[in-house]
């Protein structure tokens, strides 16, 4: 009984990584957005906002152990663009900033190719959010 127990628990920990990685990548993109919609001059500046970005993932231990400090590959990938019109949510120009988070190998386990739990899971989340001033 306890290899199936201990086969659960590191499927849980692989779990409870992958939600961390989720909430975290989350708060990068909404943090980076933050920084990107305070002013007309910084709606694309996206070696600004990957600071910020960078700032809020380097729990991750791909990031903060690694030293990453750019975000132009994996494992940490941001975009930041301006957007108006229809491509806006009211109309109005705002920010809108995608970060794309890959996550480490963490725990392999024996069915590596399955869907259920695989290797690696690449997260990307996108915010917009109105300029500012």
């Amino acid at each position: 009984m306890t290899p199936w127990l201990i086969l659960l628990f590191i499927g849980a920990m692989d779990w409870g990584f992958y939600a961390y990685a989720l909430i975290a990548t989350e708060a990068a993109a909404r943090v980076a957005c933050l920084y990107t919609s305070s002013s007309a001059a910084t709606v694309a500046d996206a070696s600004g906002a990957c600071k910020y970005a960078i700032g809020q993932l380097n729990g991750m231990p791909n990031v903060g152990t690694a030293g990453v400090t750019t975000c132009g590959g994996a494992p940490v990938t941001l975009t930041a663009t301006s957007v108006t019109g229809g491509a806006s949510a009211d109309g109005n120009q705002a920010s809108q900033v995608s970060v794309t988070y890959v996550t480490p190998v963490f725990v392999p386990m024996i069915w590596s190719g399955s869907t259920m739990l695989p290797k690696q899971v690449t997260i990307t989340r996108t915010i917009q959010m109105r300029v500012r001033g």
